[in-house]
């Protein structure tokens, strides 16, 4: 029976884990991210991954940082058949990836070449994508640059987010795995160098970039806005107080104003002008210090005594 160590962390390994499991392979260890403080009370908390391991009674592994010698020597000591990893946080060093009989793979969220890098999911939405996908692929020491072993498909809708792309990706993510183990351990798949020069990249989310720009066209702010829920969180400004905006919806036939002007304020929500004819209507929302709500909610509280012709973002 192949030996497999599996490597991943976040909500999205967990179907990807599962399926190994289902389909009899021998999972003999679990490498993930060490427990985290997790909310405002710092409790602290175990990824996803390592419940699930638990669950089924395989051996967890939590380095801090896999690269140093004692971390290395535990893996490669499992003496593994094939290690798999599905968004596991850190690149695998040339000890590890060198160990198995039948290489390092990984299952990344996007069409590779296209967004290498941790944030995936949340850049094909940002970008205004149609359609992402499923890429497994050796690993190398390089970035989400290793040869293609299959790919699939998957359509992003125009009510898409990060959390409903995330679930479907993960799923299919589960299920090209499974069609593809068989005929990697057969040696019956052609691996597909990538084209480095069709390259873009996904890097992690960064502070700055949650802010809303809203001299940006209503479509892009849309996407931008769509592309960070449930998390991290879009964000603008009112009157120097932050305010997190969840979801919205665009709105056409207003007359715009200058980007970020409040141009029509009632319980079905804030409308913005934008960089052009696309306004943008706020219809979840987070003021400072509170919890998230509907726009009708926050209509009835502090929302109603917002005045039109009020800037946002200032």
């Amino acid at each position: 029976m192949t030996r497999i160590v599996f490597m991943g962390t976040p909500d999205f390994s967990v179907p990807v884990l599962q399926r190994i499991i289902n389909d009899g392979y021998e999972v003999i260890g679990v490498v993930t991210q060490p427990d985290r403080p997790v909310g405002r009370k710092k409790v602290l908390t175990p990824p996803p991954v390592k419940v699930e391991a638990l669950k089924h009674g395989i051996p967890v592994y939590q380095p801090e940082k896999i690269r140093q010698k004692e971390e290395l020597e535990k893996i490669i000591s499992l003496n593994p058949d094939l290690i798999i990893t599905a968004a596991f946080g850190q690149i695998l060093p040339k000890e590890i990836l060198d160990a198995p009989a039948h290489g390092c793979i990984n299952v990344h969220a996007s069409l590779l070449p296209e967004l290498r890098g941790g944030a995936p999911i949340h850049y094909a939405l940002i970008q205004g994508k149609k359609k992402t996908g499923i890429t497994i692929m050796y690993m190398v020491e390089k970035l989400d640059a290793g040869d293609i072993l299959t790919q699939v498909e998957v359509e992003i809708t125009e009510e898409d987010n990060v959390g409903s792309l995330h679930t479907k990706l993960s799923k299919a993510g589960a299920e090209l795995l499974s069609e593809t183990l068989p005929n990697l351990l057969k040696g019956k798949l052609t691996p597909i160098p990538q084209d480095n020069a069709k390259a873009t990249f996904a890097s992690n989310i960064k502070r700055e970039q949650e802010k809303i720009d809203w001299s940006k066209t209503g479509e892009e702010i849309y996407n931008h806005i769509r592309g960070l829920n449930p998390w991290p969180v879009a964000f603008t400004t009112l009157d120097g107080q932050t305010l997190k905006v969840w979801r919205s919806e665009k709105v056409t036939g207003i007359d715009n104003r200058e980007p970020g002007t409040i141009i029509k304020n009632d319980p079905d929500g804030l409308t913005v002008s934008t960089g052009n004819e696309t306004a943008i209507k706020i219809i979840e929302l987070q003021p400072s210090g509170k919890t998230k709500m509907t726009c009708e909610e926050f209509y009835r509280g502090a929302g109603s005594k917002i005045l039109v012709g009020s800037k946002l973002g200032e």
